[in-house]
């Protein structure tokens, strides 16, 4: 058996995107670079199928894309700042567990506000495809120092909560127990993106345990360390 390669370091966070972060989550305007924003279009739109290419049902209201084996997905997956990111947030070895799309459909989208790290420590973050807003489905997030149920990780606050708004090409980055929630997408204009998650390294084999029901198909195998 070959050694496992080295983990790969990952460069800081400037020191402003780390303050936000800290304080909050960070909204990394543009860091996808526009040459790459056609072609993650493109995967997303060939990555939607029918119902059963999914192990588990998916929401209704949503279209769905299968993304991970697209190779400027990954790249994207990898840019620095969202490493940087993930780097600060779980100060210690992780991978990249899931990355998948997702699209609210006219009149559907809304999610009531959750917490998807359940205490575990994981990173998300939402790499938008198209300009997104209150009318389209936009994320809303309770920023951490709102957030009245997080000692406990208790029921969110809706009244605290924020819409984000931006261009093609941002990054959403927040810790995973932070409440969020995608809104309806009432004018129907499109808002595709890719929901992506980092897991401290001793979740893999949990992770590992359920791939076939994410339906993760790519490597995960890459550690990246501060």
């Amino acid at each position: 058996m070959s050694p496992r390669p080295p983990p790969t370091r990952v460069t800081p966070l400037a020191p402003d995107q780390a303050a936000a972060l800290a304080r909050d989550y960070l909204l990394l305007r543009g860091a996808v670079p526009e040459a790459w924003r056609e072609a993650l279009r493109a995967a997303f739109d060939a990555g939607v199928g029918t119902g059963d290419q999914w192990a588990v049902p998916r929401g209704a209201g949503w279209r769905h894309a299968l993304v991970d084996l697209d190779l400027i997905v990954q790249r994207t997956c990898r840019l620095s700042p969202l490493l940087a990111a993930g780097a600060q947030m779980l100060g210690g070895p992780f991978f990249l567990s899931q990355v998948e799309g997702r699209e609210p459909l006219q009149g559907g989208g809304h999610q009531p506000l959750h917490r998807d790290g359940l205490g575990r420590g994981a990173v998300a973050a939402l790499v938008f495809l198209d300009a997104y807003g209150p009318d389209n489905g936009a994320t809303r997030l309770v920023p951490r120092h709102l957030d009245q149920g997080a000692v406990d990780l208790g029921e969110p606050d809706e009244a605290a909560s924020l819409i984000t708004a931006g261009e093609a090409g941002d990054i959403l980055v927040f810790d995973a127990d932070l409440p969020h929630g995608a809104t309806r997408n009432r004018s129907g204009a499109r808002r595709r993106s890719l929901l992506l998650s980092f897991m401290p390294e001793h979740m893999r084999e949990a992770q590992e345990s359920c791939r076939a029901i994410r339906n993760v198909r790519m490597d995960t195998s890459e550690v990246f360390a501060p």
